[in-house]
């Protein structure tokens, strides 16, 4: 059996200048780029996540509520919706696309250019054990997480590599997390605690 890192929302909207800004998110592209370097034998499969909008409907607001609806973001064809420069994805062998006509939080939401889902790559590639990093910790982090445990894959999330947006919904997600048997591991960026 095999391992993969899941790299989750790394992208320009998410992190500092964004539409949809977390503090600490460019600092966690540099981070899953470093650990990558470091250490490049630790994962057999990366692969990585976009939130990837193209008329999600009420996902957004005007004015949203940041429950919801959300500012606009990541809408395809624009410099939010890329990766941030600070991730380096050449380690990166698929990209699982996510919410282009409806809010969709989780990966295994997401589907490859060619149609395949997160879940089914994965399984066609042998892995059963998963470590998470990557932009909301409290939102799309949770929500992959809890779908990759639903999924039966031993998931782990290295929360030094994630940030998250708010210290109220950080906690609530860690313990969703934690109650579905995700481990987890460090301690998530977080700058309004």
């Amino acid at each position: 059996m095999a391992n993969a890192l899941i790299i989750v929302d790394v992208q320009n909207d998410f992190c500092e200048g964004g539409s949809l800004a977390v503090a600490g998110g460019a600092g966690v592209a540099a981070g899953v780029s470093r650990l990558l370097a470091d250490e490049p034998d630790r994962w057999d499969h990366v692969v990585a996540t976009k939130d990837y909008h193209v008329d999600p409907g009420a996902h957004f607001g005007d004015p949203p509520d940041y429950v919801d609806s959300w500012p606009r973001h990541c809408v395809v064809g624009t410099a939010g919706s890329e990766f941030h420069p600070h991730l380096k994805t050449d380690r990166v062998e698929m990209i699982f696309h996510k919410g282009e006509h409806a809010a969709a939080y989780s990966g295994f939401e997401g589907h490859a250019d060619d149609g395949e889902c997160l879940a089914d790559w994965l399984r066609r590639h042998d892995v059963d054990r998963i470590d998470l990093v990557g932009i909301a910790t409290d939102h799309c982090v949770r929500a992959t997480a809890l779908d990759a445990a639903r999924e039966g894959f031993a998931t782990t999330v290295l929360l030094d590599l994630t940030a998250a947006v708010a210290a109220d919904t950080l906690d609530v997600a860690l313990r969703a997390m934690d109650s579905a048997g995700v481990t987890l591991r460090g301690e998530p960026v977080i700058r309004d605690a």
